[in-house]
């Protein structure tokens, strides 16, 4: 395995909020849920309620398709492009960011997943998007190619409650595969883009469909229910429920807001606000 060069910033003095930017991914830390993880073009970092955010590691890499692991405290999974250039695999830390270690290349890799999930069904399952679907049954060490997945794709999100189950964010809408990645159908009627899909702890999947708002699909009724469509003209391309709290979520916007809602989705503020 390849252990990537970065060094632990212990001492790295906080920045503004406002000056982070270029957010692929959030995250919540199930060790202390009112900082959450921010995955950028520039670095790994920490962000606070007070308004700043810490880097993690002593990097400028392009973290992509970041997910913390679901049942590992302090467990990350990313993809992206190391500092300098080309594709750093599917990659992990064991200690919040601050190193990490190549897990696997994927095929016809090293890969850079630009959308990654693990599957709170079987944490085992993870699906990436590069060059079509990618699948492992092994927690990402290994990997194969599941299908070639429907056209400009944003986003991924393994069911919550079924491992081949299996959601994608596309600009023709969002997409649903129930053979692990290999087929996919639209959701619905409507032909509206889908920038994000995201699957909650409490078993919940939410998408943002553009022009239309944020939707949450209940795993209780499976009926969609709109929760907020006051975004003005920007669009949610990244969300996270704490593990904790299913009614707590933080999005990034594509205008790399970061917001912040207590109630589920229906209200939203400025993270920390």
């Amino acid at each position: 395995m390849l252990t990537l060069p970065v060094e632990q910033a212990s001492s790295a003095e906080a920045i503004p909020l406002a000056q982070v930017s270029h957010i692929h991914g959030v995250g919540f830390d199930a060790a202390a849920t009112e900082s959450i993880f921010l995955a950028t073009h520039f670095g790994l970092f920490r962000a606070s309620p007070d308004g700043t955010a810490i880097p993690l590691a002593n990097d400028r890499n392009d973290y992509m398709g970041f997910t913390p692991d679901p049942t590992q405290a302090g467990r990350l999974f990313a993809s992206g492009h190391p500092e300098g250039g080309g594709n750093m695999g599917v990659i992990v830390s064991s200690d919040g960011g601050a190193t990490w270690t190549q897990l696997a290349t994927g095929v016809g890799g090293p890969v850079d997943f630009h959308a990654m999930t693990v599957s709170r069904a079987d944490p085992n399952t993870m699906y990436g998007l590069h060059r079509g679907v990618q699948v492992s049954r092994d927690g990402g060490l290994t990997w194969s190619v599941a299908g070639p997945g429907p056209d400009q794709v944003i986003d991924l999100a393994a069911s919550p409650s079924q491992k081949d189950t299996l959601y994608a964010a596309t600009v023709s809408g969002l997409m649903l595969s129930s053979d692990a990645g290999a087929t996919f159908e639209v959701v619905g009627s409507t032909n509206v883009t889908a920038t994000m899909v995201e699957s909650s702890a409490d078993g919940s999947i939410y998408a943002f469909l553009a022009g239309a708002g944020l939707f949450k699909l209940s795993q209780a009724d499976g009926e969609w229910a709109a929760l907020a469509s006051d975004f003005g003209d920007s669009y949610i391309l990244h969300l996270a429920a704490d593990l904790s709290d299913p009614a707590h979520l933080v999005a990034i916007t594509d205008k790399s807001e970061i917001l912040e809602s207590r109630d589920g989705g229906s209200t939203w503020a400025a993270f920390g606000s």
